[in-house]
């Protein structure tokens, strides 16, 4: 097991001042995303009231990532990462203020809230393969599990206040202004990103061709295919994303019909989602070096499948807030190890491509089993889909344990 050096190795991350800019700037960013996704989910629950347009819309959201992702990466080892982040907030900020103009004006229905929710997930799918990297470029590498976690406090923690903020705009003025908080919020991390600098420079690299993408997509398939480490680490990945996750994009549906809380109650869930996950995050960003991550990871698999079991399993709101926080804990403290394993064991040039995959599955697959858990929702009610799933995820934890092993010879290693 790794030396643990206690909140030292946090305060130590925290020096780096351009981290701590783009730290700065990612948080209010993230704020904004989630106070989206809250308002997002909640107009698509009063404009049709089905769980299936609920999966749909969380579907438009993620799946461009899934189509998107391999190119991204490929563009993400090719371009500069700095300005290519600056020009995607840019894009995201405009859609996210025609969603807001539209919904203000009344005159937004289910199919242009699809569509403009498509297009910014089109964004962000080129958007999240840059974010991961660059932050191997911002701290030194004996820094780096210990600032993906901090990277991680700060996403989660945005999940606590983003959507309570939201909870509170959407109940006092409306859907529309919650999306406003969104473009404020995009626009104040585009100045704190003209206050970043790379430790080597925003360089582009030499030697790409454009040419060169579909085989370097097909590259780094094979690579990841080729490493017994790398192939079992994506496929937990997946399989989670895929049926542990889609509870998260439900949740208005669960507030509304299971608990009878309404918008405040969707708040609520989300933020005890991301209490919970901030809980594994602080946890993680205390942890010095990467040895002990995969028993961590595998560890979790199993405790989010118990809190989702939690949760489809009750009907008091208090006990479903704590079982969603120890899925929030355990969703957290499995992404952080996975993310962390992978930058720690990927060989550079390959770094862009192997983010993609990472953010491939765990940005686009949840939008996938939300479509998948809603379309059978409509027929067999929110819980068994969802008691189904986390079902499964303890199948792929009894799985992964067999694999243990080998993943930790091929993952637990000290960066070069």
């Amino acid at each position: 097991m790794a030396e643990k050096k206690g909140i030292s190795v946090f305060w130590q991350t925290l020096t780096y001042p351009n981290f701590r800019n783009f730290m700065a700037g990612n948080f209010v960013s993230q704020m904004g995303l989630w106070s989206q996704r809250i308002a997002v989910q909640w107009l698509t629950w009063e404009l049709t009231k089905d769980p299936f347009w609920l999966g749909l819309m969380a579907f438009a959201d993620f799946f461009p990532i899934l189509c998107m992702g391999p190119v991204a990466g490929a563009y993400a080892d090719r371009l500069e990462r700095l300005r290519a982040i600056r020009l995607y907030v840019f894009l995201s900020g405009i859609l996210s203020a025609v969603i807001a103009g539209l919904t203000i004006g009344d005159v937004i229905d289910r199919y242009s809230l699809l569509l403009l929710v498509f297009l910014n997930g089109t964004v962000l799918a080129f958007n999240y393969p840059f974010r991961l990297a660059i932050i191997n470029e911002l701290v030194q590498r004996d820094a780096l599990t210990s600032a993906i976690s901090i990277n991680s406090i700060g996403f989660n923690l945005a999940r606590i206040v983003g959507p309570a903020l939201a909870g509170v705009i959407i109940a006092n003025v409306g859907v529309g202004p919650a999306v406003i908080f969104t473009v404020f919020a995009d626009i104040v991390f585009i100045i704190a990103l003209y206050q970043v600098h790379l430790l080597g420079g925003d360089v582009r690299p030499e030697g790409k061709s454009i040419r060169d993408v579909p085989g370097e997509i097909i590259e780094g398939f094979r690579y990841v295919v080729r490493n017994t480490g790398f192939a079992p680490l994506l496929l937990v990945l997946l399989l989670i994303t895929i049926f542990g996750r889609p509870l998260n994009e439900l949740q208005a549906g669960f507030s509304d019909t299971v608990f009878g809380m309404g918008a405040d109650g969707v708040a609520w869930l989300f933020s005890a989602f991301g209490a919970g996950a901030a809980v594994g995050c602080v946890e993680l960003a205390c942890y010095n070096g990467i040895k002990g991550l995969t028993n961590k990871m595998i560890t979790n698999v199993c405790l989010l499948a118990v809190g989702v079991l939690g949760f489809v399993a009750t009907d008091i709101f208090w006990f479903a807030l704590l079982s969603i926080a120890v899925m929030g804990y355990a969703y957290a403290v499995l992404g952080i190890a996975e993310l962390a394993l992978l930058q720690a064991a990927v060989a550079d040039d390959m770094r862009g491509r192997m983010m993609s995959f990472y953010s491939m599955i765990s940005r686009g697959c949840p939008g996938f089993g939300a479509l998948l858990m809603g379309y059978l929702a409509t027929f067999a009610g929110l819980r068994i889909p969802i008691g189904a799933g986390a079902i499964i995820c303890l199948a792929v934890w009894l799985w992964i344990r067999t694999r243990r092993d080998v993943m930790i010879e091929k993952l637990e290693r000290t960066p070069e």
